[in-house]
Formats: structure tokens, C-alpha cells, sequence
């Protein structure tokens, strides 16, 4: 870990140490079944303070744009998974740099938070950091409320709980979906409805909840309605707005829904356009939605119906799972590039979108906005992701990290570089930066016949006689760069700031008088990159950019009060996690950053967030440690820092070792080696290993790698110790040397194999002992906890080793694969002994070595099936293997 001096921050003790007893859980963002949301208040669920967006959506402008072919009037919606899963999604950002930090807003007029499943909960609010993310960039943000197929799981009895209604007309889950959005601080709803079972009356019952939500909600709330669900109350998507689905967005002069997204198999927009015509509303208000999940850029799309050459579009449009680009990428670098060519085009350049490629980017035919319209605006390129953190240039952490709370507006344009030559090349960029994660770098070689100009922002914004314009950058070379503004008297035209032309070590903020130009509004913001000599292989960071009034009073901002430590929780001694929370103070603040003190009066940071509360990651004890500071500091919106205040962590006794062990095999030929693995816990110190029969008989190694050369049965022990003490474990028969090792095969292979539950016909017990991963084959398990799967061997047999193949293994998203699960065996079926219990697996493909056992019947039991909240098991193959 890299170290900051303490010197930079004022040290306001709160209180001197806390200890507490409450455990600390990491929050999560929210999920329900009906059920569960009509007896869900903030007062009730420890987590949703964690879960409530800070940042008002903003205003945003749309002018002329880059790109001649775009037009004004069409929207865009993005249905889009930002999260990997439905439950397990971290309140606050996470501890990793890979996520999906969505970053085209500019394009998008609503996104919605996409989610939901039979196995976790069909309610899904937005995440906090994606609510936040959404609204400084002035884009509406809604949940989802998805009533799945039933093939997927979906239960009819959920649609009728969501529908059922008070003897006054009000309907409880209607106004419990206005409290969550309200509470959370999000915009709405999509409403969801492919369960089939419906009746005309439901139907009825539909439209009338839909109704009710309109008329309840605030004038800022928006309800979505889905292509699914028809009058008849059966599903059978229109793909189309007509008579069998209308009454769900209008019922004569009576608002229904806001919207509609119209399913994708439109082969006419024209009739949809019209029906919304007659029925007084906009064409607009219709998402034509194109599904681009399974292949991105490449999906085909008739554009034409939608956006006829030399005519307005005739609806709006609706893209489905986006977030491709995410899920498709290799890295974090093939994210961007991906995203970059599916908003922009295949040319990278949202003003020249003409290509021979069918996918010209959404920028070709929808017009840019902009939330860039008030000062101060100040932008640090900040992707809301990190492999690293800085403030002020300096480091403050090294590993990775992810919070879309943080990110910065981004480039509305991305990238118009134009030049003469062969352009320098702008990217993100996460190798260093001046606030935050990311910069923006520019490289290539640089003369003056390919002098480049980088045009950045829309914007509007005025300038008053104390405006100023600052640029932070750092490059080996000269920086030979202006900044360049164009102004609304003449959109077209670029005036150019010089940079002085020196170079300096680190970060060089250079600040520009805009007094000359007071009065004036500025509509773009650029760079532009020249020299009269050849510069090879030039490059240079731009951290910030801000333009701000000097005059504007901007105050050290106080120490944040009452900051307390409200749970905190230990896990083996030497891990501690916590949740803090303060009162937010009254000035304006851009985030609140989290530190922890080192034992050497360093500092690192362990977050930071907008809101009044923040989760401390689970720390690792420093040596031996009895208190650790926290302190909490508020940044405004200069990005300056404020005094801190500090609250201390009280941890415990440091503990004695507890001794654990497992072996990669049980049953070897004479002449194997088995590997062993030390599983004690992490204070041990020292290991002392005895092994009977084995070479070396005894060994000090942490992970000892023993030959047995003798037939026989033979116990194995490890004695772990450390300052605070020792701890052995043996376990006896545990190796089981014979010449009858090498005919080990797995037992399980094609026996008949039963199971609580199966997700369909094609998922069944039987898949699991198919010894085929390919094909999705596999057996999957929907339902009450826990699921079992039992085979039959056909007889009894010495059983050595279990193998299990979890989702990923079949190609599954990792938070798939079971986390806690028990193997049982049994002689008649009926009398079970526990052979393996795990707890928190996350692998792909787990093996448990047993000491033999001799058994016909094997029972998997999944007690926790995935890594988060989802119930559904997804088992590709379990091996039994033995002889």
C-alpha cells in the first residue's frame, strides 16, 4: 500500500474509540417479491439508508448536434442490466475495478434498471450509484417490476398480489411502488407482465393499477408499460400499439401509462405511430425496441422502418440489454471500445457515422444532450471506476474499486478529433489521474500537418466578469496545447486560450481569464494540440478541467458531526468490517471520503460516496493492532478537502490458531503423492504436520506435498500455533493407500439421479450425471430452500471423492455457482451421515476428498445455491468417484 502524509487533512476527534457488538453486513440494494414489498418501510430494512440516491436529476439541454442525419424529436430508452445479478449488487460500489460504469448517457433519454428473477425477487429498484450516475447526467432512472414466463419460473399468484385492491380503490402495492421510488429517490417504474394466466377481468384490474399509478405518483415519476400483457389478459406480444393493447397507455383522455415499449418484431411502425395519433398522444411516447443482448452491434435492425431516410422517425426508440458491451468485453479497455462503437458508429466519431457497416451507432440518428449548463463545472474524466485512487494527483489507494456515484460528466463527444493529418489518438484512461480513477490521455505523434483539435463538451454556460477556466495536465514533453471555446453568436467558431509552453514534473494547473469574453455564453469546450517541431511518440494526461467563478463563496467545509461507528463485526480476529454515519452537514458537498489510519500514521482510502452513510470493507488486521481510526472528510464542489473527524474501531483479543486442513485425493496407488492444503485460519504461524507412513513423516511446510509408499490406512494430523497459541486436528483413516486405486472411476456416471425440482423438462436430475457440461446441460432447481439432488449407485461402493460442476463451469455468470452445500451418504436411502459441509465456495468446479466411505445413495444438498439471494440451482454435473 502506498502511503499519504496525515499532514494534509486536519484531525477532528470525534470520539476517542467505539466497540460494538451489532454485526456489520454489507448492504445490498433492494429486491422483492409482492410479498415482501408490501411489508418493506425504510424503518424496517437496516440496509435502505445505504440505498437512497443523494443528487437530484439535473437539467439538460439538446441543440443542433454533431451528426446532419439526427434529428431532435425521437428518444431513446435502454433497458439495461448494469449489475450482473439481481440480488448480491454492493449498496455503494465494490472493492474491484471491473463493472459496468456505463458512461453514453448522452443518448439516452431513460434507462431502465433492468432485473429480476423467480429465483431472487421480480421488484428491483435501481442501485444507489446507478440512480445517482443517471441523474447528473439528467437522465430518469426507473426500477423494474418483471412478472417472469412461466418457464422461467413465473407464479400467477404474484400478479394478483401485486393487483389486489382495498375496498376504498386503492391498491397497496401501487402506493408501495411510489414510497420505494419516492424513498430511494428514483423515477419510476417498468411494469413488466409475461406471466401467462390472465384473464379479461385482470386485465381490467391491470389497467386500473396502472391508472391508479398515475394518479398518485409526483409530477416527476414515470410508469412504463410493456408490449406483453393484452386486454384478453393473455400474453401474446403485438409488437405493435393497437386495439388489443391500447387501454394500457390511454383510455379515451385518460393517461394510463407514460410510455409503451413495443416487443421486437415490428415489421410496420407506421399503424403504432398512427393508433398513438388517435388516441391523442405522441408517436414518441412508443419505444420500438430492438434486442441487441446476444449480439451488440452485429444484431440486425431494420432502421429504415424506424428512421426513414429524409423523414422523421416514426417512434422512439427501445434498446434491450445494451449492457452487451459489457458482458461481451475481455477488459475493462475492450468495454470502452465496444460501447464506443455501439453508440458512435464503427468510425469512433459521432459527427461522421457514414459507413458501409448496417450498424451506424445511435448517434447517426438520435441528437446528443447535454447536462452541461451551470457553473461550476468541473470534470476530472472520472469513470467511476479505478484500478487505483487519487486526490490532488496523489495516490490514496492501489487496488481496484468501482462507485458510479462518482463519476464525472464525461465528453459528449467521443471522439471528434479532427485534423489534417493522421489525428492524436483521446481515450479514458486508468493509469493515472488527477481525482478519482481515470484521465484523459492523448497520444500519438505530434507535428504541426497533423495539428489536432479534440472537441469535447456541449455545453451553456455563462461567463461573468470573475469566470475563470483552469486545465490540469501532465506530460514529459511541452504540452503544446490551447483550450478552445466557441460561443453562441457563432456556434461554428473556435477561439483558442494559449497553455504556457513549459514543462514541469507532475501535475501543472494553468488557469485562463475569461473576463475578455463576459457576457458570452460558451456552447462548446475543446482542446487543441499543435507544435512547429515533430514531437514522436507524444502524450500527454488532462485531469481536470473546470470553469468556475472565482468570486462564487466556496468555504473550507467544517468536520461532519456526530460520526459513529452504528455495527462492526470480526471475523478470525484479524478481519472487521463497519458501518459508519454522520449528519450530512448543511453546505454544499460534492462527496463525503472514508480513510483509514495505518498503525504508521498513513493514510488509505476506503471509499467515498455522496451519501451520510458508508460500509467499511472488511479490513485486514495490521500486525497486531488494538485500534484502527477511521475519518470521514468532506470535499465541495471544487473538489477541495474539509477538516475530518475521526472515530476508532476497538478490535479483540488477537486469537490462537484454529487447525484445518484438506487433501487433493483420499485413495492413491502406493507411490502417489498427495497435496496437501492448509485451510487454518490466517494467524497461524506455524504448521507442525505428522503423517502416518507418509514421506516425510512429518514436515513444517504450510502446504506439505507427502508419498505414500506402503498399502494400508493411515491417519494424517497438523498442529497450527502462533504467539497466542496452537490448535491440532487429526483426522484419523484419512488416506487410504491400495494397488486398487488406479480402477477409481466416477460411480455417478449415467445412475439414476431424483431432485426436489427441476426448472423445466430439459433441466432435470438426470443432466447432472450425464458427464456432459456443453448444451446447458445441467439440472436446475426453482423453489423453497434447500434443493437436493440423490443418486443411486446400484450398489454400495468405497467412496473417495466428490466433484461438482457449478454454473460457471456450464458458462454461467460466477455469482451462479453454489456457495453452501452438504454431501450426504447413505446405505439404504432412508438413514443419512453428512460427509462434506462447505460454506462459501464461489469456485467453478469444487472437489471434497473424503476418507473412504462405503455407500449405494449420494444426496447434494444446496443450502445456499448461488453467491447472492438468488434460490435457483444450477448444477452442470456431480461426480461421485471411487471404486
Amino acid at each position: 500500500m502506498k502511503k499519504i502524509g496525515a499532514g494534509f487533512i486536519f484531525l477532528f476527534v470525534m470520539c476517542a474509540a467505539l466497540s460494538t457488538t451489532a454485526f456489520a453486513k454489507q448492504p445490498y440494494s433492494s429486491y422483492w417479491f409482492p410479498e415482501q414489498l408490501l411489508q418493506w418501510s425504510p424503518a424496517s430494512d437496516p440496509d435502505a439508508v445505504f440505498n437512497r440516491s443523494t443528487i437530484p436529476l439535473e437539467d439538460r439541454f439538446v441543440t443542433d448536434g454533431v451528426n446532419a442525419h439526427a434529428t431532435k424529436a425521437p428518444k431513446v430508452m435502454a433497458l439495461s442490466a448494469l449489475n450482473s445479478g439481481t440480488s448480491g449488487v454492493p449498496s455503494q460500489g465494490s472493492e474491484k475495478f471491473g463493472a459496468n460504469t456505463f458512461t453514453y448517457w448522452q443518448y439516452v433519454d431513460k434507462l431502465v434498471y433492468w432485473g429480476g428473477s423467480a429465483g431472487e425477487g421480480i421488484i428491483v429498484p435501481p442501485s444507489a450509484d446507478t440512480i445517482d450516475a443517471a441523474h447528473k447526467n439528467g437522465v430518469p432512472i426507473v426500477g423494474t417490476v418483471f412478472f417472469p414466463p412461466t418457464v422461467y419460473g413465473g407464479k400467477y399468484e404474484w400478479v394478483k398480489q401485486m393487483l389486489q385492491q382495498n375496498s376504498d380503490g386503492s391498491f397497496p402495492a401501487a402506493d408501495k411502488l411510489i414510497q420505494v421510488a419516492k424513498y430511494y429517490g428514483f423515477d419510476g417504474w417498468f411494469i413488466n407482465q409475461e406471466t401467462e394466466g390472465g384473464t379479461p377481468a385482470d386485465a381490467q384490474k391491470m389497467k386500473a393499477f396502472l391508472s391508479y399509478l398515475e394518479s398518485h405518483k409526483s409530477a416527476s415519476m414515470q410508469f412504463v408499460w410493456y408490449d406483453s400483457m393484452t386486454k384478453e389478459g393473455s400474453i401474446s406480444w403485438q409488437n405493435a400499439l393497437n386495439d388489443k393493447n391500447a387501454m394500457f397507455l390511454q383510455d379515451n383522455n385518460k393517461k394510463i401509462s407514460d410510455n409503451m415499449f413495443l416487443n421486437f418484431w415490428w415489421k410496420d411502425l407506421k399503424s403504432s405511430a398512427e393508433k398513438a395519433k388517435s388516441l391523442d398522444r405522441s408517436p414518441y411516447d412508443l419505444y420500438a425496441g430492438i434486442d441487441v443482448e446476444a449480439k451488440g452491434y452485429d444484431t440486425n435492425v431494420n432502421w429504415n422502418l424506424l428512421f426513414p431516410d429524409g423523414q422523421p422517425a416514426i417512434t422512439s426508440l427501445g434498446i434491450y440489454r445494451p449492457d452487451w458491451a459489457f458482458n461481451s468485453a475481455e477488459s475493462m479497455e475492450d468495454f470502452f471500445a465496444r460501447e464506443n462503437k455501439f453508440w458512435v458508429g464503427p468510425n469512433g466519431n459521432p459527427g461522421n457515422t457514414v459507413s458501409d457497416q448496417a450498424w451506424k451507432g445511435i448517434a447517426n440518428d438520435v441528437i446528443e444532450s447535454s447536462p452541461v449548463n451551470k457553473l461550476p463545472f468541473i470534470t476530472n474524466f472520472n469513470t467511476g471506476s479505478g484500478q487505483k485512487y487519487y486526490v490532488r494527483g496523489q495516490q490514496v489507494r492501489d487496488k481496484g474499486w468501482n462507485n458510479r456515484s462518482l463519476q464525472d460528466i464525461l465528453p459528449t463527444w467521443r471522439w471528434i478529433a479532427d485534423s489534417k493529418g493522421t489525428s492524436l489518438t483521446p481515450e479514458l484512461d486508468w493509469s493515472d489521474a488527477f481525482y478519482g480513477g481515470s484521465s484523459l490521455k492523448v497520444s500519438g505523434d505530434l507535428s504541426h500537418n497533423n495539428s489536432t483539435h479534440l472537441k469535447l463538451y456541449k455545453t451553456d454556460l455563462k461567463i461573468e466578469a470573475s469566470t475563470k477556466l483552469s486545465v490540469t495536465y501532465k506530460t514529459l514533453n511541452k504540452p503544446s496545447l490551447k483550450v478552445g471555446l466557441a460561443f453562441a453568436d457563432q456556434p461554428d467558431q473556435f477561439i483558442f486560450l494559449n497553455v504556457k509552453d513549459k514543462t514541469a514534473p507532475g501535475w501543472t494547473t494553468e488557469t485562463l481569464n475569461l473576463t475578455p469574453y463576459k457576457g458570452k455564453r460558451i456552447v462548446a469546450l475543446s482542446l487543441y494540440f499543435d507544435t512547429m517541431d515533430t514531437i514522436s511518440n507524444y502524450s500527454i494526461q488532462i485531469g481536470q478541467l473546470s470553469i468556475q467563478n472565482a468570486n462564487d463563496p466556496v468555504k473550507t467545509l467544517p468536520p461532519v458531526r456526530d460520526l459513529k461507528v452504528t455495527q462492526s463485526d470480526f471475523r478470525d480476529g484479524i478481519y472487521g468490517d463497519a458501518r459508519l454515519e454522520w449528519k450530512p452537514l448543511d453546505q454544499q458537498v460534492k462527496q463525503y471520503e472514508i480513510y483509514r489510519v495505518l498503525p504508521d500514521g498513513s493514510e488509505v482510502l476506503l471509499g467515498a460516496t455522496p451519501n451520510h452513510v458508508f460500509y467499511v470493507p472488511e479490513m485486514r488486521r495490521i500486525d497486531k493492532e488494538t485500534l484502527t481510526a477511521l475519518k470521514v472528510v468532506a470535499i465541495n464542489g471544487r473538489y477541495e478537502q474539509g477538516q475530518a473527524s475521526s472515530v476508532k474501531i476497538s478490535w479483540p483479543a488477537y486469537p490462537k490458531p484454529i487447525a484445518e486442513f484438506k487433501a487433493d485425493r483420499t485413495l492413491v496407488a502406493p507411490g502417489e503423492s498427495v497435496n496437501f492444503t492448509d485451510l487454518s485460519t490466517e494467524v497461524t504461524e506455524e504448521w507442525s504436520w505428522s503423517f502416518e507412513s507418509g514421506s516425510p513423516a512429518v514436515s513444517t511446510s504450510k502446504n506439505p506435498v507427502v508419498t505414500f509408499n506402503q498399502e494400508g490406512v493411515y491417519n494424517v494430523s497438523l498442529t497450527a500455533t502462533n504467539s497466542s497459541g496452537q490448535d491440532t486436528i487429526i483426522k484419523k483413516a484419512l488416506i487410504t493407500v491400495s494397488k486398487e486405486a488406479s480402477a477409481v472411476k466416477n460411480l455417478a456416471l449415467g445412475k439414476p439421479a431424483t431432485a426436489d425440482h427441476a426448472c423445466g423438462d430439459k433441466e432435470g436430475a438426470p443432466n447432472a450425471v450425464d458427464g456432459k457440461v456443453t448444451d446447458n446441460s445441467k439440472w436446475c432447481a426453482l423453489g423453497n430452500l434447500p434443493h437436493w439432488l440423490q443418486v443411486d449407485l446400484g450398489a454400495e461402493h468405497q467412496i473417495s471423492t466428490f466433484i461438482i460442476k457449478h454454473a460457471q463451469s456450464g458458462g454461467e455468470w460466477s455469482g451462479f455457482n453454489t456457495s453452501d452445500y452438504t454431501i450426504q451418504v447413505s446405505n439404504d436411502g432412508t438413514n443419512w451421515t453428512d460427509v462434506v459441509n462447505v460454506q462459501g465456495n464461489s469456485a467453478a468446479e469444487s472437489t471434497d476428498a473424503i476418507a473412504l466411505v462405503k455407500a449405494r445413495y449420494v444426496k447434494l444438498i444446496t443450502l445456499k445455491p448461488t453467491q447472492g439471494a438468488d434460490t435457483a440451482a444450477r448444477i452442470y454435473e456431480f461426480e461421485v468417484y471411487g471404486l
